[in-house]
C-alpha cells in the first residue's frame, strides 16, 4: 500500500509537471505569436522606411540635377550690382570692355528667357541700363574725334591702333543693341576722317605741284637734236622710280626749298605710295571696325599686327608724306624707317579678312571708304592729268606705268578693292598717252627717212651723220630702257612699238647712205652705224640676256655683217678690175 501510496504521490506531482509545462508551452507559444506578430509589424515599418528612403532619395538627386540650371537661371536672371554701378556712375573707359561683354550676355539672356516672369520683371531695368550705355557710348566715341576735327595734324593711325580698336567691343554693342547710335557714329567718323584725308592731301598735292613747276617734263622726239642734257644715256636711277623698293618718297616740307627739283617719275610716286599706304590702311580699319558682327565679341579683341603695320605709311598733313610713320606708343616722338617693299605687306592677315567676305558684305564697307577717300582721289585724278599735260618722254612716261602696275599688284595683296579699281583707271588714262607718243616717234623717224630723198617737189631734209648717230644712241637708250622696265618675254605694247622703230630707223640709215655714191663708203658707213648700235646695246651685260634684246643684237649685227660682206666683195671686184 505503502509503495502504491509513493507511486501515486509520484504520478501526481509528474501531472503538475506536465500541467505547467503544458502552461508554459502554451505562455511560450503565445509570445511566440505576439513576437512573429511584433516582427511582421517592424518588417512592414522597414519597408515604409525604405521607400520614404527612396522617395527622400529620388528628391535629393531631382533637386541636384536642377540645382546647377536654377543656379545658373538666378544669375542670368540678375543683373549684379557692380555692373549697373559701373553702367550709371562711372565713364567710358578700359572697364567697360569686359562690363559691356557680360552686359550684353545678360541682355541676350533675358530675351531668350522672356516667358519666364522675373526675366519680364528685370527686362524694364535692362533696357534703362542699356539706354544709358548707349547714350555714354554714344559721347565717348564722338568725344574721340574731336582731337581730329581741330587739328589736322593729329595722328589719325595712333587714334586707330590705341583707341578705336581698344574699344571695338563697345562700338560692336552699338551695333547689335543700338543701331541708330552706330549709325550716328559711323557717320561722324566718316565725315571726320574725310575732311582729314581732304585737307592732307590737298596740301601735299600742292606742294608736289610746286615741285613739278620747278622741274618741267620737255617731251623730245627721238629726232631731237642734243640739248641741254647733252648726249642721250640710260639713267638708271630714274628707272628705278618704276618699283615700290627704291629712293624715299618726296616729303611736304621740301617743296619749301625753291632750289628742290625731282623727276616727274618721283613725284607721281610719291603720290601713288602715300595714296596706296593711307587708303589701304583706312580700308582695313573700316573692315575690322565697321564690319557688322551677329555675335557677341569676346573682351579682349584679338588685332593683327598686319592691319596696322609698323611699315605702314600714314597721313601726316602737317609735316608731309613721310615714308616714316609714328610708333604706337608715341604720337610726337620716335620714327621708324619704312621700307617700301612689296614683300614686307606679303601677309597681312586682317587685310585678308575682307577676302572673306562676300560682296553684300563688302558693298556699305566700300561705300564708307569712298565716302572718305573720294576728295582724295580726285586730286590724285587730277595730278594725273596734270602729269600728262605736257605729255613727257616715253621712257618717263613707261617708268610711271611700271610704278602703277607695280602698285596695283601690292594694292591687290593688301586687299583694297576700291583703290584697286582707281589705279586700273589711271593706269587705263597712261597707255593710250604710250601709244601716242611712240606713234610720234615713229612718225617722226618716217618722215625725216621720206623727207631724205629729194625730188623736184620736195625739198631735201638735212641728215647729217652726227645726226643720225644721235638718232642711235637714243633708240639705243630707248629700247635698254624699256628692256629694263619689262619682266615679261613678250608683251605686244611694248615689242611692237619697238620693232617698229627699228624698222623705220632701219629706212632711215638706207636712206641716208643711199646718197653716197662709192658703194664702199657706203656699205663703210652702214657698217660703222650698225656698229655704234651694237655697241650700245652690248654695254650691259644683264641687259643682252633677255630674249628681246638677244634678238635685237643679232638683228643689228647681221645688218653689220651684211655692209662688211659688201666692202670685201667690192674690193674683191675692184681688185679683179684692175688686173
Amino acid at each position: 500500500m505503502n509503495t502504491d501510496h509513493g507511486q501515486a504521490k509520484d504520478f501526481v506531482d509528474l501531472h503538475e509537471q506536465v500541467e505547467t509545462s503544458v502552461n508554459l508551452l502554451d505562455s511560450l507559444e503565445s509570445f511566440l505569436s505576439t513576437f512573429q506578430k511584433d516582427l511582421s509589424s517592424v518588417s512592414g515599418q522597414i519597408s515604409e522606411l525604405q521607400e520614404r528612403s527612396k522617395d527622400i532619395d529620388n528628391k535629393l538627386k531631382s533637386r541636384r540635377r536642377i540645382e546647377k540650371p536654377l543656379s545658373s537661371l538666378l544669375s542670368d536672371l540678375a543683373i549684379p550690382p557692380p555692373l549697373a554701378i559701373t553702367i550709371l556712375d562711372t565713364d567710358v573707359g578700359e572697364p567697360w570692355i569686359a562690363t559691356i561683354t557680360d552686359f550684353e550676355r545678360r541682355l541676350d539672356l533675358l530675351k531668350v528667357r522672356s516667358r519666364v516672369k522675373a526675366a519680364r520683371d528685370l527686362g524694364d531695368v535692362a533696357e534703362g541700363l542699356r539706354i544709358v550705355a548707349a547714350t555714354k557710348l554714344r559721347i565717348f566715341f564722338l568725344a574721340l574725334l574731336q582731337p581730329i576735327r581741330t587739328s589736322v595734324t593729329t595722328n589719325m593711325q595712333v587714334m586707330q591702333t590705341s583707341i578705336f580698336v581698344k574699344y571695338r567691343v563697345l562700338y560692336a554693342f552699338l551695333q547689335r543693341q543700338a543701331p541708330n547710335v552706330a549709325g550716328e557714329v559711323q557717320k561722324a567718323y566718316t565725315g571726320t576722317a574725310r575732311t582729314y584725308y581732304e585737307t592732307g592731301f590737298r596740301r601735299y598735292v600742292r606742294s608736289l605741284g610746286w615741285i613739278k613747276a620747278r622741274t618741267p617734263e620737255k617731251p623730245e622726239s627721238i629726232i631731237s637734236r642734243n640739248g641741254d642734257n647733252g648726249e642721250p644715256y640710260l639713267n638708271q636711277d630714274r628707272l628705278a622710280y618704276a618699283k615700290i623698293d627704291g629712293p624715299s618718297i618726296i616729303l611736304a616740307y621740301m617743296a619749301d626749298d625753291k632750289t628742290h627739283e625731282e623727276p616727274i617719275e618721283a613725284i607721281l610716286r610719291s603720290l601713288f605710295l602715300v595714296l596706296m599706304d593711307n587708303a589701304t590702311a583706312e580700308y582695313a580699319f573700316i573692315v575690322a571696325f565697321f564690319r557688322s558682327e551677329f555675335v557677341a565679341p569676346s573682351p579682349a579683341m584679338e588685332t593683327n599686327s598686319a592691319l596696322f603695320s609698323p611699315t605702314a605709311t600714314l597721313l601726316s598733313p602737317d609735316f608731309g608724306f613721310d615714308d616714316r610713320k609714328s610708333n604706337a606708343g608715341s604720337e610726337i616722338g620716335t620714327h621708324v624707317s619704312r621700307p617700301f617693299g612689296g614683300n614686307e605687306h606679303g601677309s597681312r592677315d586682317v587685310t585678308a579678312l575682307p577676302g572673306l567676305m562676300d560682296k553684300a558684305e563688302r558693298v556699305p564697307l566700300d561705300a564708307i571708304w569712298k565716302q572718305i577717300l573720294d576728295p582724295v582721289l580726285e586730286y590724285c585724278k587730277t595730278f594725273v592729268t596734270t602729269v600728262l599735260e605736257p605729255m613727257p618722254s616715253a621712257v618717263p612716261l613707261l617708268t610711271m606705268i611700271r610704278l602703277t602696275e607695280a602698285v596695283i599688284t601690292e594694292v591687290q595683296k593688301r586687299d583694297c578693292p576700291p583703290l584697286e579699281n582707281f589705279l586700273f583707271t589711271m593706269r587705263l588714262q597712261l597707255w593710250p598717252a604710250f601709244q601716242n607718243i611712240m606713234s610720234e616717234h615713229c612718225d617722226a623717224l618716217r618722215k625725216l627717212a621720206e623727207g631724205g630723198t629729194t625730188s623736184y617737189f620736195n625739198r631735201a631734209a638735212s641728215t647729217t651723220d652726227a645726226s643720225v648717230a644721235n638718232i642711235c644712241d637714243r633708240y639705243v637708250v630707248m629700247f635698254n630702257s624699256f628692256i629694263i622696265l619689262t619682266d615679261q618675254e613678250e608683251e605686244t605694247m611694248i615689242f611692237s612699238n619697238l620693232l617698229r622703230l627699228r624698222q623705220e630707223l632701219t629706212k632711215l640709215i638706207a636712206r641716208h647712205t643711199e646718197n653716197i655714191h662709192d658703194d664702199v663708203a657706203k656699205a663703210t658707213k652702214q657698217s660703222a652705224m650698225y656698229e655704234v648700235l651694237l655697241q650700245g646695246l652690248n654695254k650691259g651685260i644683264h641687259l643682252s640676256t633677255h630674249p628681246k634684246s638677244q634678238k635685237e643684237i643679232a638683228y643689228w649685227a647681221e645688218k653689220e655683217e651684211e655692209a662688211r660682206r659688201r666692202i670685201v666683195s667690192i674690193a674683191q671686184s675692184r681688185r679683179i678690175g684692175k688686173r
